[in-house]
């Protein structure tokens, strides 16, 4: 679902699926060691979680529930980086 803001498009879960996505594609391309594991699990639990997050904030109830799922977005995206 694409909608936008001005002349830009808004598709924000669009890119954030993309992003998880692609971060997928990413680390099956790590070799596989003990070291990493752990690493490539976590990553793929936490840039899954952006966009699923950010769904979650655009079935909220309130704008307090709205901000605080999209902080747990913004959180989980900055796991990711890390």
């Amino acid at each position: 679902m694409t909608q936008t803001l001005g002349d830009r498009p808004y598709d924000l879960e669009d890119r954030t699926y993309e992003f998880a996505r692609r971060v997928r594609a990413f680390v099956k391309q790590l070799p596989r060691t003990i070291c990493n594991t752990e690493d490539v699990k976590q990553v793929v639990r936490s840039s899954g979680s952006v966009g699923a997050n950010y769904i979650e904030a655009n079935e909220a109830l309130s704008k307090k529930d709205f901000r605080m799922r999209v902080r747990i977005s913004r959180k989980e995206s900055k796991e990711t980086r890390y």
